[in-house]
């Protein structure tokens, strides 16, 4: 099997079931983006996270997640904080002024996944960070630009990178977007960096989380302890955005953006 074929089209029906879980997904993480104030704990937004999870009858994909062997995932949300890039585990750390936040959070229902992440400043944080966000930001919707039928894979991350390293920052190379659907994580892996013009033509149906992970200082990343913390090695500041996006005939339609949202 070829690794285009592996790359999973969704029907009508199972998008409709798509969009369903990605409104979900986005709705809680608006939830939480507001509650992530100066003063409340990483823990405490997990625990409202969960309830938010509970309440719509949704599990967590996160909870418990075990790939390759590192322990289980303790929690239904991802919190990282400042020079923290992606996975950082919800706990007693208090959420500071000047602090930037990385919210990563999916939901499971019926079987099927969504996933999304942004990052937010804590009070008043400085304009560099301001900077960070923006650009990454910006680098995922030139990403998601690029999800059109006809393209090619490795246009998506060319984009990203072009945006993320234009603006005079670096783009991790180590954790990458992915397929996603009846599984978290699918085929195909999507980097957020590479030539254009590579790897199978995007097709209608398929649907995949672009997610740009980008720092202020050097890409290089070290593994903290619980082995699920990632932070930067020169310990600059990160910042992460995501989306679950399908492939249309008009073009990609983000199935975890909301009115309001990022």
């Amino acid at each position: 099997m070829s690794f285009a074929e592996r790359i999973q089209i969704k029907t009508r029906r199972e998008l409709e079931k798509m969009r369903e879980v990605g409104r979900h997904t986005a709705e809680i993480l608006l939830v939480l983006r507001e509650e992530a104030k100066e003063g409340v704990t990483t823990g405490e937004l997990n625990e409202h996270a969960a309830r938010e999870l509970k309440q719509r009858g949704l599990t967590s994909p996160f909870l418990d997640y075990a790939p390759g062997g590192v322990p289980p995932y303790p929690a239904v949300l991802c919190t990282s904080i400042n020079e923290e890039i992606v996975h950082g585990i919800p706990g007693p750390r208090v959420l500071e002024n000047g602090d930037i936040l990385s919210l990563d959070f999916g939901v499971e229902s019926g079987g099927w996944h969504g996933d999304s992440a942004l990052t937010i400043a804590i009070g008043e944080i400085p304009k560099a960070a301001e900077d960070l966000l923006e650009a990454t930001y910006q680098s995922l919707y030139d990403g998601v630009a690029q999800m059109e039928a006809g393209k090619r894979l490795s246009d998506i991350g060319h984009a990203v990178q072009k945006k993320a390293e234009g603006a005079g920052y670096s783009v991790v190379r180590q954790f990458v977007g992915h397929g996603i659907g009846k599984q978290m994580h699918e085929p195909p892996q999507i980097p957020n960096y590479g030539r254009p013009g590579r790897g199978p033509r995007l097709l209608p149906g398929m649907v995949f989380a672009i997610e740009p992970m980008v720092c202020v200082g050097s890409a290089e990343v070290e593994m903290l302890d619980d082995e699920w913390t990632a932070v930067t090695a020169d310990r600059s500041l990160a910042a992460h955005f995501e989306h679950t996006i399908l492939v249309t005939e008009q073009g990609p339609e983000v199935l975890t953006k909301l009115e309001g949202s990022h």
